[in-house]
């Protein structure tokens, strides 16, 4: 048992930090709260937070914004991964670039995109201009705002989901290759039957941390569009912050557990199939 002992600390920072506010906010999520008093009020704030007009847009969204980030990242990761992991020269050089937009801050990075994608004066646009082209309101179209923040949180966490298939790609014994390469298979035969099945691990690595950032996504969807124009880029994380911006305490820490619920419900079955499909293989 004395080995034990040492985990006490962390259990208990684990404890204060994450069990306690978790079932504290259940708890709250019933009642109408602010610094200074509870009245508990039933399902009220279900029931008023699933009839708020912006929660089917920002479901949508969500769904949208989760699900393309995450496809993006596993194809972009995979195909940089093993561009990184050939012979190329400036190999080491080409991995910091690839991998330090994940080193800077989230809001960091939409404050420099906001500006570039300035309708009128941001440097996409400007560019685009030299070549005869009129660009688009990346942020300010209601019909290509939340594709624009998707693009830059892809470039923003694509680094990670290379770094992870690197790890599995180097992984692999190259003496498969070889036999492969000796009983007459291609580049493709080779990439279809061998690499692609052994870095399963890595791919449902990636699914799963893209897959819960984007579902949880609010930091650049807030410093880039505010859920704007309109609720055209709004989710349900920017939906719950403006119930609690407008001092709806109760039926913002109710949407903080239909969250919670939602992301579970979807990563919780993903995990268990995408761990089945590996014992299988």
């Amino acid at each position: 048992m004395y080995p034990h002992w040492f985990l006490l600390p962390g259990a208990a920072i684990f404890f204060v930090l994450f069990i306690a506010p978790t079932f504290a906010s259940f708890y709250y999520a019933f009642t109408r709260w602010t610094l200074f008093e509870v009245e508990f009020i039933g399902f009220d704030n279900f029931i008023t937070f699933f009839s708020d007009p912006q929660l089917s847009k920002g479901f949508t969204n969500t769904l949208i914004f989760g699900t393309l980030t995450s496809g993006l990242k596993v194809v972009l990761g995979l195909l940089i991964g093993l561009l990184l992991t050939s012979d190329i020269s400036a190999r080491g050089y080409l991995r910091a670039v690839v991998f330090f937009p994940v080193l800077v801050s989230t809001v960091g990075v939409g404050i420099t995109f906001q500006a570039l994608m300035d309708p009128y004066d941001g440097l996409i646009n400007r560019t685009l201009a030299v070549f005869g082209i009129e660009g688009p309101g990346w942020l300010t179209d209601p019909n290509l705002a939340l594709y624009s923040v998707i693009g830059v949180d892809v470039w923003r966490g694509v680094g990670l989901a290379a770094l992870i298939y690197m790890a599995g790609l180097v992984a692999i014994p190259q003496e498969y290759y070889e036999a492969a390469k000796v009983d007459g298979a291609g580049a493709w035969h080779r990439f279809w039957g061998i690499t692609l099945p052994l870095v399963r691990p890595a791919t449902t690595t990636v699914i799963i941390l893209s897959l819960i950032g984007g579902l949880r996504e609010f930091q650049l969807i807030w410093v880039m569009t505010g859920g704007g124009p309109g609720f055209a880029s709004d989710v349900l994380a920017s939906v719950i912050y403006k119930q609690y911006a407008y001092g709806f305490y109760g039926l913002s820490t109710a949407g903080n557990v239909v969250l919670f619920a939602v992301v579970s419900a979807i990563i919780l079955p993903l995990f268990w199939w995408l761990n089945r499909k590996q014992t299988e293989l």
